[in-house]
């Protein structure tokens, strides 16, 4: 029998919105680089992890650099990540967030978090919600970043749950597809007009129903 036994959520632009600043870090990369970096790439990458960022900025410039100087690249980025996520707080939650969390909590359904940042437990420990997460993913410990399923898996794992009994919450088409090739239910925050591999699709965590969810979840297993 199927059964709601977690919630794994994704944390930019589901949570809160780091985007502006990641778009400001990697734009600062881009024009020491000399390369054109603006918000529709940056929306390009929603979801994706640092390297593949790099890698993504680097061939639209048609640029090749060696090992050392690609690394080197990476923690100037995340060095001045880090330094503009000093202003983050929990005034920067997103509206719907705690309610639903609490929804959850209720229902004795476990919470999770699968973001591809290596920096999760710092932003969510800033939005003052980490002890609220019953397990927290680590980007860094799986092999393949979204679309690729592993970290999805890996917090199924964590939580002690099935994969097919958890929701999975994003709002970027390759966390869309990483959730479905875990074999989870997909639930999208943003367009349904751009995420049309979720289940279901929410305008905004401030809109997102619980119990909307876990009937759409059961009749989807029927």
């Amino acid at each position: 029998m199927m059964t709601t036994d977690a919630v794994i959520f994704d944390l930019d632009g589901v949570l809160t919105d780091t985007a502006e600043l990641h778009f400001i870090a990697w734009q600062a990369i881009a024009n020491k680089l000399n390369i054109t970096f603006d918000k529709e790439d940056n929306e390009k990458l929603k979801g994706v992890d640092r390297e593949n960022s790099l890698k993504y900025i680097l061939a639209k410039g048609n640029l090749a650099v060696g090992t050392a100087k690609f690394e080197q690249l990476l923690k100037e980025k995340n060095d001045q990540y880090l330094t503009l996520i000093n202003e983050v707080n929990p005034s920067h939650l997103f509206d719907g967030v705690l309610s639903c969390f609490a929804a959850l909590k209720k229902s004795n359904v476990k919470i999770g978090l699968a973001s591809a940042s290596k920096n999760a437990s710092l932003v969510i420990s800033k939005l003052g919600i980490e002890h609220l997460f019953d397990f927290i993913g680590d980007a860094a410990s799986v092999a393949n970043s979204k679309p690729a399923p592993d970290i999805f898996l890996s917090v199924a794992h964590g939580l002690n749950v099935l994969p097919k009994n958890c929701i999975g919450v994003e709002d970027a088409v390759a966390g869309v597809r990483a959730i479905k090739s875990a074999n989870m239910f997909a639930v999208g925050i943003g367009d349904n007009q751009i995420l049309t591999q979720a289940d279901l699709v929410f305008p905004s965590m401030s809109e997102f129903d619980f119990n909307q969810v876990e009937t759409a979840f059961l009749l989807s297993a029927t």
